[in-house]
């Protein structure tokens, strides 16, 4: 009962829309209460949530992400997308998904970057003669390749929580967030054809046109790069990252592009702390859950419980999909990862399942939960923005979503999408 109650708590705070942080901390604190453990310990688990080093790197890259915002640098991205991308079919819909995955190497959230498009593009696209059900479907489904992007905040909360190689999770979503790139690009192109959304140029770029506009993104589109490679050749830590994006951002809007004064130095320091409060309050909260469920051995239970009804890594791998999917349906992803994955990773490891391809797994899955009613936060986040109704949204993301399952049936059945660049980087995990 000392578990049972706790979580039938915490399912019905999240029924009736009380915050993540809160169900959490409320079903914890009724175990402490019921299970007669001093209250002391209670304390020690939350503040014991946040200390790592590791965590600085999530308010580190939501800062780099922010002032990346403040200086200017969406608008430079969002003008190589336009080269890029403006003579296929659906011209604006292109440039929302293509500058979703720049933008996604720079923010690290998919409700940021959503927000940022929300703003940015939606207005232009219904100006051009897009449905808004449509441009704001494009753009929540675009952001979702944010998360799996390198350096996606998802990353480094999985791999906080399950003691797995981040640099390894950096690398292991370069070629699912590529292809799901390329994926969402093809689908826009086909529905933008039957529902005549013309190009945005007349004829592709040329290749003078595409150095000429690159050269004003270039410096954005190094930090990624910067990343992943001081990551690998040791020349600093997934945290000592976020602080070395952080003085680039900084760099590039005071010095370089000069879009960036005290005011705007200000404002962007401030959205970043709440930012990151958010998401640290929930890992907070969730990490002192997690810890009752290790003391009463619910992970041994639900191990030996799924080996005695599963036979195949198959089969196992489909069921925590099913699980998932239905589960972010209705809470945040976040939370869904603090909590379950370090449940679920050590059963994927019995079946012989490779850790960082079930890390993109499961955080994908949380992703596509975010655009999924009822509470779907990058659905709420793009909809209340955008003024589009939630029933007219769901009939134009119904696409996006087959696309989705079917990224991730891909993620989930060969894993060499996700394995292959991190084995060959860092060599083969033993």
């Amino acid at each position: 009962m000392s578990v049972i109650i706790p979580i039938a708590i915490l399912l019905i705070l999240f029924v009736i829309g009380t915050p993540v942080a809160f169900c959490i901390f409320i079903s914890t604190l009724s175990y402490f209460l019921m299970s007669n453990q001093p209250m002391i310990m209670l304390i020690q688990r939350l503040a014991g949530g946040l200390e790592s080093v590791t965590l600085l790197a999530i308010p580190f890259f939501i800062m780099a992400g922010v002032f990346m915002n403040h200086t200017g640098i969406s608008a430079r991205l969002l003008k190589f997308c336009e080269v890029l991308t403006g003579h296929m079919n659906g011209g604006l819909a292109q440039v929302n998904v293509a500058l979703s995955t720049l933008m996604g190497g720079l923010s690290g959230s998919n409700i940021a970057d959503a927000a940022m498009n929300s703003k940015l593009l939606v207005p232009q696209m219904v100006a051009r003669g897009y449905s808004a059900s449509f441009s704001a479907a494009v753009t929540a489904a675009g952001s979702l390749i944010t998360p799996i992007i390198p350096p996606g905040i998802a990353m480094i909360i999985y791999g906080y929580v399950n003691n797995v190689s981040i640099g390894r999770l950096f690398l292991a979503g370069v070629i699912p967030g590529t292809l799901l790139c390329i994926l969402m690009m093809i689908l826009v192109s086909i529905i933008s054809k039957k529902r005549g959304y013309l190009p945005i140029r007349e004829k592709r770029a040329s290749c003078k046109e595409i150095a000429l506009s690159a050269k004003d993104a270039v410096l954005a589109l190094l930090l990624p790069i910067i990343i992943i490679g001081g990551i690998r050749m040791g020349v600093f830590t997934p945290t000592e990252a976020g602080a070395v994006a952080v003085i680039y951002a900084i760099i590039l809007g005071t010095l370089i592009y000069r879009n960036m004064d005290l005011k705007q130095l200000w404002l962007a320091t401030r959205e970043s702390a709440l930012g990151a409060a958010n998401v640290l309050l929930i890992i907070c909260m969730a990490v002192a859950f997690s810890k009752f469920l290790t003391w009463e051995r619910v992970p041994q239970a639900l191990a030996q419980w799924m080996t005695t009804i599963v036979d195949s890594p198959i089969t196992f791998l489909m069921l925590v999909n099913i699980a998932l999917l239905v589960l972010g349906m209705f809470l945040e992803g976040n939370a869904i990862m603090i909590v379950l994955a370090p449940l679920l990773a050590p059963i994927a490891h019995s079946y012989g399942i490779d850790p960082i391809h079930f890390g993109i797994v499961f955080i994908f899955n949380g992703a596509i939960g975010t655009i999924t009613p009822p509470l779907g936060t990058v659905m709420f986040t793009t909809c209340s923005i955008t003024e589009v109704p939630i029933e007219k949204f769901i009939k134009d993301v119904l696409p996006f979503w087959g696309l989705l399952l079917i990224e991730l049936l891909l993620l989930t059945y060969i894993p060499s999408i996700s394995t292959w660049l991190p084995n060959l980087v860092y060599g083969v995990a033993n």
